[in-house]
């Protein structure tokens, strides 16, 4: 059988189990990432595995994150990465050289090789033709070590790419289609690879717009093939040496095919507050809007800022508006400056942040109190901005620059003709802010500062467990929802002690009192529950302030997988039905937990305060038993008979 681009990578890395959609596999990872808002627990949980240096093809430290000093705790954590690289053989990117999905397309990113990072926008390097993958910071960890990285093999669905984008609409355009069409659950468990000929009209950086907001979809990751574009954007990074040819074989199967005629498509944007409440841009035209933000991991590229620039080239920002842009490297920094595209958006009225990740964190640029913000970020859940009622809208650059000069979401095409950018010849490199592991590890000192707080770990599965359930929740909760991030409490992310506080706090500013109180206790969640974020604390603090299981209709991948690697249980109501019928305030019981894990499909849970018994399914493989059974994948690791080497 014919096999496609996605299935010809994963059977080159396969380390175990057969590559049929829904069953448990383990691939060989080449390289990993980290950013500072997971690297510092990630490195702590590498540390506890006492393996003296990485066994990765690579592996790169990069600290976009947290980049606002404040305090003592960010620049503290910075140097404790920074003397970890060093030690165990990781590349340091340094603050200000950029953000991590932007530098690593740039620098990294290998056709064809396999990339694990803790941050959920790993996927953005599959606009190079690679298996990139977001997953819990411990997962990383553990790929660190020279481990594989289990996953169920997902099914590859083919979005088949036709003719060519008309005026003003872009790659950002058709990663919302996709969203418009298959909504934030419609990739879990599924792979999308970009095909046809309408590829071939998309840059390396468009592609990677499209591959990062992947994430949105919920799919384990996105790829396109590695062709003569993506061999001319390796020749202008100058590692052309990288590059491959790559594609799927002709006449390839796939689990589902999905069409999209780009020469239909027309500006859209995704309206408050989920990145698949799509909309034409004509539909909103008009509202009236106090603030734009460019950049974040998703459009921050030389051709996007250069674009913007031309736009607003002469004119003068809409003096309601803010507007900001955020380099996504200091290459694109640089280059933007050598080209004069820097001083047109500053004559403009733009203010310039630092090559980070910024307002898309909600690391400051909070939106006015009842503010409308568009942004050309991925993501707008509520409150992620750092404003309680944002309205923030998601955009294509375009769109933004025109709605920053008018005032009001504005369809660009009311501009006239389109911005045709010419790249650069080659572009201006230097890896001077990229510093290598040291060649004397054993003299390298790490330096810990007081934020940072020993890992906690769970306790192994009890026989049964009882307790208070603490929180009823709805569909679509996103792990903002769970364990907010912002500059407030993103700092706090290697001390849990402290970063538990904050725990539901969005949702319910009562939980922690109540958790710390209750000892063991149990959450249960709707539909794709733990969408977004990779951040593994989202399950950390959970486990340190006793929560035990998490019910719920279904889950998004990474944090289901973060649940079973922390020891909580992640269990799926058996029907619709048994989900209404429990209330918060219930106490719950699973008389026969351990026994049900071990030798059956479902966990028998009894509601004590309604008198009924219910059924949920845990759906874990042998292994994930074991760990959940062992309270986390670090206990099931030092229960593991020691590795050779």
């Amino acid at each position: 059988m014919a096999k496609s681009l996605a299935q010809k990578i994963i059977e080159s890395h396969l380390v175990s189990g057969e590559t049929v959609a829904g069953e448990e596999i383990a691939i060989s990872i080449d390289q990993t990432l980290t950013q500072d808002a997971t690297g510092t627990m990630a490195y702590l949980q590498f540390e506890a595995m006492q393996v003296p240096r990485v066994r990765t093809k690579l592996s790169v430290s990069y600290v976009d994150h947290n980049t606002l000093q404040t305090g003592f705790e960010n620049a503290d954590d910075h140097a404790f990465l920074q003397s970890i690289a060093a030690r165990y053989g990781i590349h340091f990117s340094r603050p200000g050289n950029g953000i991590c999905h932007q530098v690593h397309l740039e620098r990294f990113g290998v056709p064809g090789q396999t990339l694990l990072g803790s941050d959920s926008h790993t996927p953005t390097a599959g606009g190079l033709g690679m298996i990139a993958i977001g997953a819990g910071g411990l997962d990383v960890a553990v790929a660190m070590a020279g481990q594989p990285f289990y996953l169920t093999m997902p099914e590859i669905v083919l979005v088949r790419l036709t003719g060519k984008l008309g005026p003003w609409v872009v790659a950002k355009d058709v990663i919302f289609e996709l969203l418009r069409r298959l909504t934030v659950k419609g990739g879990t468990g599924k792979v999308m690879e970009y095909d046809g000929p309408g590829v071939a009209e998309l840059s390396v950086p468009e592609r990677a717009t499209i591959t990062n907001m992947g994430a949105e979809l919920g799919a384990t990751c996105s790829l396109f093939p590695s062709d003569e574009v993506t061999r001319e954007f390796l020749r202008l990074q100058k590692r052309e040496d990288a590059w491959a040819a790559l594609t799927a074989e002709e006449d390839a199967e796939y689990d589902e095919v999905v069409e999209i005629a780009m020469g239909e498509l027309e500006p859209m944007v995704a309206c408050p507050s989920n990145p698949d409440k799509v909309a034409k841009v004509t539909e909103v035209a008009g509202t009236k809007v106090v603030q734009v933000c460019i950049g974040s991991c998703t459009n921050s590229s030389y051709k996007d800022l250069v674009t913007v620039a031309e736009m607003l080239k002469g004119k003068t920002v809409h003096p309601g508006v803010s507007l900001t842009i955020s380099p996504g490297s200091r290459q694109v920094f640089e280059n933007i400056a050598r080209q004069g595209a820097l001083a047109d958006l500053v004559r403009a009225g733009a203010r310039i942040l630092e090559s980070a990740c910024g307002p898309c964190i909600g690391m400051g640029q909070a939106p006015p109190t009842g503010g409308v913000s568009v942004r050309s970020f991925n993501r707008n859940f509520p409150g992620r901005s750092g404003t309680k009622d944002d309205q923030a809208y998601l955009a294509s650059p375009e769109v933004c620059a025109a709605t920053a000069l008018r005032g009001e979401i504005t369809d660009p095409r009311t501009l006239g003709d389109p911005i045709q950018v010419r790249m650069p010849v080659e572009f201006v490199v230097d890896d001077g802010m990229i510093v290598p592991p040291s060649d004397e590890p054993e003299m390298v000192e790490i330096r810990r500062g007081p934020n940072i707080k020993p890992l906690p770990l769970n306790q192994p599965m009890p026989e049964s467990m009882s307790g208070e359930l603490l929180l009823k929740l709805g569909d679509n909760v996103t792990t903002d929802d769970i364990l907010p991030a912002g500059s407030k409490i993103l700092p706090l992310r290697s001390n849990i002690p402290a970063i538990s506080e904050y725990t539901f706090s969005r949702v319910d500013a009562s939980f922690f009192e109540r958790a710390k109180e209750a000892g063991m206790s149990f959450v249960v969640g709707g539909g794709n529950y733990g969408q977004g974020s990779s951040r593994e604390h989202a399950a950390l603090a959970p486990m340190y302030l006793g929560v035990k299981a998490v019910i719920a209709k279904s889950f998004a991948r990474i944090h289901r997988a973060n649940l079973v690697n922390f020891g909580i249980l992640p269990l799926t109501f058996a029907s619709d039905a048994d989900y209404d019928s429990v209330q918060q305030g219930d106490r719950l019981e699973l008389p026969d937990v351990r026994q049900d894990i071990e030798a059956k499909a479902q966990v028998g849970v009894v509601n004590v305060t309604q008198g009924k018994e219910l059924a949920a399914e845990h759906g874990l493989t042998d292994r994930q038993k074991e760990i959940v059974l062992a309270g986390g994948l670090l206990n099931y690791i030092r229960c593991e008979p020691a590795a050779d080497g």
